[in-house]
């Protein structure tokens, strides 16, 4: 549900923020996460702390990998055909791009742990309205409203 614009909502008293219906309760503040019972904000901290930690042993795993199949090209290139040689150079690009993924995932996680502590966690970094509890609990990394996801979507076409 998007949160009143236009003055305070309905019930609102002036200057108590925004209110936004999140999982059947009223979330009032600038962040999703303001509001949230502490232990509600520590669920959150666990999840995106467990995300982050399995990407980054995810991340170390594929880098080892990568550094092994260079080592195997280094020593197996000689007398390649270019078949062989295609074959390898394919390898190691779906390989860095991998990388660049797992890479691109953890750092989205740490930066939304740090947005946590910073107290804007939940906050759009497009708008700065609050992003929906729903879109978070799918997507706890998300910095972005759907709205202006999709505006930088668009943009980078």
């Amino acid at each position: 549900m998007e949160p009143a614009r236009g003055g305070p909502p309905a019930g609102a008293e002036e200057g108590q923020g925004e209110r936004m219906l999140v999982n059947g309760a009223v979330i009032t503040g600038k962040g999703a996460a303001k509001g949230r019972s502490a232990e509600e904000v520590e669920q959150i901290r666990t999840i995106l702390r467990t995300k982050f930690d399995s990407l980054n042993a995810e991340y170390e795993q594929a880098l080892a990998e990568n550094h092994k199949l260079r080592l195997v090209e280094i020593g197996d290139a000689a007398g390649d055909d270019q078949a062989d040689s295609g074959s390898k150079t394919a390898e190691r690009d779906a390989a860095t791009s991998l990388l660049r993924t797992l890479l691109d995932r953890r750092t989205q996680a740490e930066h939304a742990m740090q947005r946590l502590d910073d107290g804007t966690y939940g906050n759009c970094e497009g708008c700065s309205n609050p992003i929906p509890w729903e879109r978070l609990e799918v997507f706890p990394s998300a910095t972005t409203c759907v709205n202006c996801k999709q505006v930088r979507e668009r943009r980078a076409s």
